[in-house]
């Protein structure tokens, strides 16, 4: 059914059978496929790009972060969008622009066409994830059966993740880097036939209004920090272009909260950080998955560019930390329904924080079952993440700010894992006059050991986030935004 009202919407569909609801829900986790896929298969052809686009790391590292600070900078309109103009609508733009910038990085000459490519696959990637999760969330209105639902777009994130180095390897080894972006045309393409057939369109009653200034600064907050950030080893830490990126991103700080707090329908409340709960959780998905963002990229140019395995030997090697992530991700879920977040952040923290001590001494010569028990450590602690940072994050919340609540949790996810890349691509790699091949090994010693402290701060904030004075000051922050009347406001 196609609602043609632009303001009132049923909140669930009417007259969806059991294998239509299923359909949309396949329908909605070939997105998460693809964008979960794109993530670890371009990270496994770096290699094969620097070689054929003749780049520096730093080119790297934009191929990479262009996609994901541009990813984090939208996520939050792009749910408010789909709430205001129609989730299906907003979905199917999405799509299309990401299966076409998909076909756009195939054909890139070169490295900046290609991170171009890559900014406006970002663009469509944020139309996605968190537009299908509200069509999920509004097509299966039963607890236990959404529950189910989710869970299963949780695992496709698992498997899409176990795919893309072997896929990844394969594909990079026997056509070249570009085909790992054909992959996702026909999958796009079929994706946007069957949401225009099959998926109902929705609307939410009643849709925050746009926040334009503070969307822009926060654009302008993640771009000029990300820059300067990757900039830096060749521009130097203290010249000019950094310090005024750093300012940058420091000023739009500065405006963007006091921006936020005036609004009675802010983008992101900065009221939510009253509670230590939703605080840690940002600050555990920004530490965890910038452990993620740091491990693929050191990882991936140790394997290739060092010990001089082929993209998809490097790729094989790496899948036990895939399989363990799909492993552990659904029984962290369930760990997290029974017993609370505690035990898995404690997990998690332990897996990537021993994982990243066992590669702080990397070599070109590391054994390589000590490299396999590191990898097997880091997805045991990667598998157990993802689950309590968004149960930490909602903890306490008023139910009509859970989803904001949310939102914001995976924006943290991609700002990480931004400022992973960035950071540790920038300090780990930093060789001086040696060749990447053999003094990369070195070099990368900051960045394991940076890993360990993400990895530290995890195991440390789960304590401290899951005890009951976190739960109190949850509590006060609920009953503050209830007083205040921002408990009010629609999810985006």
């Amino acid at each position: 059914m196609t609602t043609t009202n632009p303001v009132v919407a049923p909140v669930a569909p009417p007259g969806l059978s059991r294998q239509r609801r299923l359909l949309v829900l396949a329908i909605c986790c070939t997105s998460l496929f693809i964008v979960g896929l794109d993530n670890t298969i371009v990270n496994i052809a770096l290699p094969a790009m620097q070689r054929d686009l003749n780049t520096p790391v730093s080119g790297l590292q934009w191929i990479t972060d262009g996609y994901t600070v541009v990813l984090a900078g939208l996520l939050m309109l792009a749910g408010s969008t789909g709430d205001r103009i129609g989730r299906r609508r907003t979905f199917q733009t999405g799509l299309a622009l990401f299966t076409l910038a998909s076909l756009l990085c195939s054909l890139a000459p070169s490295l900046g066409w290609l991170v171009a490519a890559r900014v406006l696959q970002a663009v469509g990637g944020s139309m996605l994830n968190p537009v299908a999760m509200s069509i999920i969330t509004n097509t299966f209105t039963d607890p236990r059966e959404r529950a189910r639902a989710i869970g299963v777009w949780g695992g496709v994130m698992g498997i899409s993740m176990a795919l893309g180095p072997v896929v990844g390897g394969a594909l990079v080894a026997s056509v070249g880097w570009r085909s790992i972006f054909w992959i996702n045309i026909p999958v796009g393409l079929a994706a946007l036939v069957l949401c225009a057939l099959f998926v109902p369109e929705s609307r939410a009653p009643h849709p925050r209004p746009v926040d334009l200034v503070g969307q822009t600064l926060v654009v302008v907050l993640l771009v000029s920090l990300t820059y300067g950030l990757i900039e830096a080893p060749a521009a130097g830490w203290g010249s000019a272009q950094t310090l005024v990126c750093f300012g940058l991103a420091v000023l739009a700080l500065a405006v963007l909260v006091p921006h936020e707090l005036r609004r009675a329908h802010p983008l992101i409340n900065p009221r939510f950080f009253g509670s230590v709960p939703f605080a840690g959780a940002t600050v555990i998905a920004v530490c965890g998955f910038a452990a993620l963002g740091g491990f693929l990229f050191l990882n991936t140019l140790y394997l290739q560019n060092v010990r001089g395995y082929s993209a998809l030997h490097a790729g094989l090697l790496t899948l036990p930390m895939a399989g363990l992530t799909v492993v552990c991700a659904p029984l962290s879920g369930r760990v997290v329904g029974a017993l609370g977040p505690r035990v898995p952040l404690l997990v998690a923290g332990l897996g990537i924080g021993s994982s990243a001590l066992l590669l702080g001494g990397l070599t070109a010569t590391t054994p390589l079952h000590q490299l396999i028990i590191a990898y097997v450590l880091f997805g045991l602690g990667f598998g157990a993440l993802n689950a309590p940072i968004t149960n930490t994050a909602v903890s306490g919340m008023p139910r009509a700010q859970a989803g904001v609540a949310a939102a914001v949790a995976s924006t943290s996810r991609q700002i990480g894992q931004t400022l992973g890349v960035a950071v540790l691509g920038a300090l780990g790699t930093s060789v001086g006059s040696e060749p990447l091949a053999t003094g990369f090994p070195a070099a990368s010693h900051v960045g394991w050991a940076i890993i360990t402290g993400c990895g530290a701060a995890v195991l440390l904030l789960g304590l401290l986030t899951t005890g009951r004075w976190a739960r109190r000051t949850a509590q006060r922050t609920a009953d503050r935004l209830v007083h205040t009347g921002t408990a009010t406001e629609v999810p985006a």
